[in-house]
């Protein structure tokens, strides 16, 4: 049975939850009329730390939940801490060039990075929530390996595998950062290898399938965060909000869905080949829904990642088109994760389910933050509880996101 919201259980008086419902009403109303008047895409003036993915707010909250011992906040964690991520014994395996095919083939050290990078989130998450210094010192260790080794990335996979290596290196770098008492002395080397080694390798973007870019922006966004660099911040973001249209369709867009100019879809055929063969389009329909789920979690999950750090960073995007495309995604993906029956016009009624644990960011966002009643991504996220990791880039988000009010 679900359990009751954080709010209930703590019994917050009357006047301040129908402060808060009024807010809820205020923000809700504000998802009906988007596009937004105020720059929802800019850099904030001064950048809020620690701030990619997860706030402060949202981390205390996690923490005083698991030392309450409270679920499923609890549950997430000790499956955390079980991980072979918070493993204290880890051995960093920095190489100077990774190399990554398609597929990971070959696979020079492209494991290896993606493993520790998270592996160094996953040590800043313990250390914050049990202050236990030794996995600061652990989550350090791993990242002065890699930024005083790696050079670059090769091969055909490259700007895919930075941007998933590159998303979870600032989420670890910020907390640590900004939270640890103790000392890092390597931070500055740290930052020069995101700005060095990583971030041109994304910041250009892509026209493969969807999710390579919007992975691809998770990361340069993160790092533009942890660099405090506006720049490159505007630039992505600005990329991030052309191919999040592009990405979810919404019968808003017209007959066909919207396009990324570089890619020249300049017909009707040349669209549905991209769109993997599908010729009908509804709402909440993704650019590789026709592909498989697995892809597509990758895509709503980076969607997700960046409109939460816009958040943290004070601007709405979840007011804006991005936040209906979303939930729209997010719903009529998990429809079918549940078991509903494939139409025939869908996919040529054949589905490749596996969505991933991608639900818990956009479901808190949405439904609790905003109110907005989303029941299959509901059933879902609850049915998949405690989210735990797909090894690529996403960790842990039940503990750190889930019903969390942050």
């Amino acid at each position: 049975m679900p359990h009751a919201p954080a709010a209930h259980r703590r019994g917050l008086r009357p006047a301040l939850l129908a402060a808060v419902a009024a807010t809820i009403a205020a923000l809700g109303g504000a998802l009906l009329t988007w596009p937004a008047t105020h720059r929802a895409d800019a850099a904030p003036a001064t950048f809020a730390h620690p701030g990619v993915t997860v706030s402060r707010a949202q981390l205390d909250f996690a923490r005083s939940e698991v030392n309450a011992g409270a679920q499923p906040w609890k549950g997430a964690f000790d499956q955390m801490t079980a991980s072979k991520y918070a493993d204290l014994n880890r051995t960093p395996k920095p190489r100077a060039t990774v190399e990554c095919g398609s597929y990971s083939n070959p696979n020079y050290g492209c494991t290896d990075e993606r493993e520790d990078a998270i592996a160094a989130y996953t040590d800043a998450l313990v250390w914050y929530i049990t202050r236990d210094e030794r996995y600061a010192r652990k989550s350090i260790e791993l990242m002065d390996a890699w930024s005083a080794v790696i050079k670059e990335h090769t091969n055909s996979n490259a700007p895919l595998q930075t941007g998933w290596a590159g998303s979870s290196w600032p989420r670890a770098a910020e907390i640590i950062k900004y939270t640890y008492t103790g000392t890092w002395a390597n931070s500055g080397r740290f930052a020069t290898m995101l700005r060095d080694v990583y971030l041109p390798e994304v910041i250009g973007g892509s026209n493969s399938n969807g999710n390579w870019e919007l992975s691809m922006m998770e990361a340069a966004i993160g790092i533009s965060v942890f660099l405090e660099d506006r720049t490159s911040y505007d630039k992505a973001m600005a990329r991030f909000r052309t191919r999040a249209a592009a990405y979810v369709y919404l019968a808003s867009d017209g007959d066909l869905p919207k396009t990324v100019p570089s890619q020249n879809l300049d017909t009707r055929d040349k669209i549905v080949k991209y769109w993997q063969g599908q010729s009908t389009f509804v709402t909440g329909l993704t650019q590789e829904t026709c592909r498989d789920f697995t892809h597509t979690g990758y895509g709503i999950s980076a969607i997700s990642h960046i409109a939460e750090t816009s958040r943290i960073q004070g601007q709405d995007l979840y007011g804006t088109d991005v936040g209906e495309r979303l939930r729209q995604a997010l719903g009529f993906q998990s429809k079918y994760q549940l078991g509903a029956a494939v139409p025939s016009w869908l996919c040529g009624g054949s589905l490749t389910l596996g969505l991933g644990p991608v639900t818990e960011v956009g479901f808190n966002a949405l439904h609790n933050r905003l109110g907005i009643a989303m029941t299959n991504t509901q059933a879902l996220t609850e049915q998949n509880r405690p989210a735990g990791s797909n090894n690529l880039f996403v960790a842990w988000e039940t503990l750190t996101h889930g019903d969390n009010p942050g």
